[in-house]
């Protein structure tokens, strides 16, 4: 697997939260948590990209307009 790197300065108060995430979760470093974070906010814009495509939500438009034209007879 190819590795890519990148080096962040974070804002104390985060690096503090994140400590005591790490600590908490018995996570190993700071980085670990980092990826982690990182990796979850990923997935959860994603998710919300895909709630976006306009090819997925057209089903729902076309229900929208059957129902429509249904009350509208």
């Amino acid at each position: 697997m190819a590795r890519n790197q990148i080096e962040i300065d974070l804002p104390d108060e985060l690096a503090n939260s994140l400590a005591r995430v790490v600590e908490a979760l018995g996570i190993t470093t700071l980085g670990e948590a980092a990826i982690i974070a990182i990796a979850d906010w990923t997935s959860r814009r994603a998710a919300e990209l895909d709630n976006l495509d306009p090819n997925r939500r057209y089903f729902v438009n076309e229900a929208l307009d059957e129902l429509i034209d249904k009350k509208d007879r």
